[in-house]
Order: C-alpha cells, then sequence, then structure tokens
C-alpha cells in the first residue's frame, strides 16, 4: 500500500447510542484494493486512483470510483485529478443526509438478489419510514408554502390504439408531466388494462410537452398522514411493477427531462428509447429520501447497484450518451 492510498483510509465505528455523531461517520473512503473496515455499516466508496480495476471485493462497497475513462460497470470513470474531491462531495451528501444515505445502501445491497415486485415492497417500505424521518423534515422546513395548483388537463393519460399497439401519453405538459397522484393513478389504471387485455397489446409510453417527466408533484410531497396506509397503496398501484410485469410488451420513448419518478417508472419497462436531448437524475437523496416509485430496483436492474448509488449520492444529471454507454437505455433516437 502506497503512503497516498494510506490517506484514504479513514476506519470510523459508529457507536448505535450516539447519533450525534452518526453525520460524521456515516461514510467510509478508501482504495478499491483494500477491505473496508467491518464496523462501518453505511455507506462505501472505493477508490482506483491508478486505473488498474483492481478491487478486493465489489461487492464490499456501495461506489467504485475510477481514473479509467473506459471502466466498465460497476465502475465510474472520473478525471485521476479530481477523483479524490468527487469522492470528498459524495461522502458530504452521505454526512448531509446520513439516514437516507444509510437507506440507500442497505435498501440497494438488500434487493439486489430479490425477485422485482419483492424489491418493490422493500424499497416502498423504506421509503415511508424516511418520510417519518427528521431529514426529510428538515428539508419540507425548507420549502415554500405550498400552493396547490389544477392543471387544465382532465386526460393525465391520453390512451390511443393501433392494431396490436397501446400508446400511453402523459398529458399534463403545464406542468411538465408532473407524476402527481392523479397522474400515477391514470398511468396504473391504463398499465393495468394492458395487463389484463387478452389480446395482449404492445405498450409504449412517452410523454407529451417539452419533456417525459420531471416526477413527483413537490406540493404533495409530505402530505400523507397514514405512512402505512401509503406503502400499501404505493405497492399495490405501482406503476413501475405493472410495467415490468408486461414483459418484452413493453416500450419508453423519453425526451427532455426524466426526474425521479420520471426515471423510475420507465426504467421498468423492457425497451428505452431516448431522444438526444433527453437527460436524467434521481434527487430524492437531497430531499432525506430515497427513490419511492420503483427506481432502487428499477434502475438499479437496469445499470447496477453502484451506479445507481453514485446517481442519487452525486445527483448530476445524466446525459443521453452517457446513459446509454450505462445501460440505463437501449438506443437514442435520430430525431
Amino acid at each position: 500500500m502506497t503512503r497516498d492510498d494510506e490517506a484514504f483510509l479513514q476506519p470510523d465505528a459508529i457507536e448505535a447510542d450516539d447519533w450525534s455523531a452518526f453525520g460524521s461517520r456515516a461514510v467510509w473512503i478508501g482504495p478499491a484494493t483494500c477491505q473496508p473496515p467491518s464496523g462501518v455499516q453505511s455507506v462505501l466508496i472505493g477508490l482506483d486512483a491508478h486505473g488498474t480495476l483492481e478491487c478486493v471485493s465489489i461487492d464490499a462497497y456501495d461506489v467504485l470510483l475510477t481514473a479509467r475513462v473506459d471502466a466498465p460497470a460497476p465502475w465510474i470513470p472520473v478525471p485521476a485529478e479530481r477523483l479524490a474531491t468527487h469522492a470528498e462531495t459524495l461522502a458530504g451528501t452521505v454526512r448531509q443526509q446520513p439516514v437516507a444515505a444509510t437507506m440507500l445502501a442497505r435498501t440497494l445491497r438488500l434487493t439486489e438478489k430479490l425477485a422485482f415486485a419483492q424489491a418493490l415492497d422493500v424499497e416502498s417500505l423504506a421509503y415511508s419510514t424516511l418520510l417519518g424521518g427528521q431529514e426529510f423534515r428538515n428539508w419540507c422546513a425548507m420549502q415554500p408554502p405550498r400552493v396547490t395548483t389544477t392543471s387544465p388537463s382532465a386526460e393525465w393519460v391520453k390512451i390511443s390504439r393501433t392494431d396490436d399497439i397501446v400508446t400511453l401519453t402523459l398529458n399534463d405538459p403545464e406542468r411538465d408531466n408532473a407524476m402527481t397522484a392523479a397522474m400515477r393513478d391514470a398511468l396504473y389504471n391504463a398499465l393495468a388494462n394492458c395487463l389484463d387485455d387478452p389480446s395482449k397489446p404492445f405498450v409504449r409510453i412517452e410523454g407529451n410537452g417539452r419533456c417525459f417527466s420531471t416526477g413527483g408533484h413537490l406540493p404533495e410531497f409530505g402530505s400523507a398522514h397514514d405512512l402505512a396506509k401509503a406503502h400499501v397503496v404505493r405497492t399495490l398501484h405501482s406503476c413501475a411493477r405493472a410495467l415490468h410485469s408486461l414483459g418484452e410488451r413493453a416500450s419508453v420513448l423519453l425526451h427532455g427531462a426524466c426526474i425521479g419518478s420520471g426515471l423510475e417508472v420507465p426504467a421498468a419497462a423492457h425497451y428505452r428509447v431516448a431522444s438526444r436531448d433527453a437527460w436524467f437524475q434521481l434527487p430524492e437523496l437531497q430531499m432525506g429520501l430515497i427513490p419511492g416509485a420503483g427506481g432502487t430496483v428499477s434502475v438499479s436492474r437496469a445499470i447496477g447497484r453502484h451506479r445507481t448509488a453514485w446517481m442519487l449520492l452525486s445527483g448530476k444529471r445524466v446525459t443521453a450518451p452517457q446513459a446509454l454507454s450505462m445501460g440505463l437505455i437501449h438506443t437514442i433516437t435520430r430525431q
């Protein structure tokens, strides 16, 4: 081990009854060639400063960063001169939202080998837990007063059929197809009808307006008073589960912003197409939450749990070409 490698070693144990220190001890950064300390049960970040892609155990880490530009999954390529800084940026997110970040890492690990529907149940339980947590309450306290607006759209999801292809179009362009409760219910009902259709049509989802969907409608966040009931509703009416159940019959056409649930739901489709202007982002961790519309399952099945954790910890936008190289989408349209 070199002296530079030793500088990254920051072993720390978490005292179960010392929550005041949890924020600064919730993350460990070290060379990927080293086994992380067993005392840390939070977010583990492995670094490959020399681009050799050597790792003591991929399973041991939550995020793996490398200086190698053409690194395969599960590595995230970062320029060598920015590697340490980028790792510290991710660590800063963990320190700001230690409970949510820990819940994220553990949920991704736990659901990695579960069946899709079972993994969604685990995610929802974790999500409901965080809805009742202090980190989410802190975020809510910083938001401006809620103003509930009513979109003029009466048809949240337009449904059309040509031969054996059903097209479902998210139809609230005035609010960038925000995934309101009304939008979610309309989409779920449409997907459920397609699942029950004996003709077994192919199903394509797209969005009307300048983007596919900006995700959850912010004024609705934190509006659920019964978190247990919210979990039941969320899992029984899961759009991601319904879309995944369609198997090879499901496809999505993405454009513009695909944020939060605007990525989590379409990521469950078998075939994902995006325009060149599409971009993808998972901002939930900044709110003290993890994805609640299926993202820890759908996105991680597409790009792996390490890269999913990176998307959430960094909060960065992923462009269409980047998404293609990661496996988040299958092709980019020429339009």
